[in-house]
């Protein structure tokens, strides 16, 4: 998706509007493990436009509500990585959504690198386009 459409990189990619797009992670803590990220190139979460702001909500609830549907989560983690020393790994601001479960790796386990893959990322990405198409994100957003 961000690799300028070459074939050899696998197309995870669940959601698209005219702001956003959202991905499973290719290296996911978790299945579920999503990425919402804007079109327009953004490094600092304080670039974002209030519109922007605005449709970063509503999708965060839809796929909050898509993620409880589709694998029950005790909880999540959400959030930023901003630069390389806070362990961004490219330059393109993109949000977290990390579904949790008890007795678990935490945040800081997996951060580290230490994975347990329960579900092939190709999965999970075809699992929630199937949900998305029973459920269809919509919003009037001005």
């Amino acid at each position: 998706m961000i690799r300028d459409h070459n074939p050899e990189v696998i197309d995870i990619s669940v959601y698209r509007d005219e702001f956003y797009a959202v991905s499973v992670n290719l290296y996911p803590y978790n299945p579920g493990h999503l990425l919402i990220f804007p079109l327009r190139h953004i490094e600092d979460i304080r670039d974002y436009s209030p519109r922007e702001n605005r449709r970063l909500e509503e999708l965060l609830r839809y796929f909050l509500d898509l993620s409880d549907q589709s694998y029950s989560p005790q909880g999540y983690n959400i959030g930023y990585n901003m630069g390389t020393p806070a362990g961004g790994s490219i330059a393109h601001l993109h949000l977290h959504l990390i579904p949790r479960y008890h007795r678990e790796l935490g945040i800081a386990d997996l951060i580290a690198g230490k994975r347990v893959l329960v579900e092939d990322p190709r999965e999970t990405a075809r699992k929630l386009k199937e949900k998305i198409a029973q459920t269809p994100f919509s919003s009037a957003i001005s």
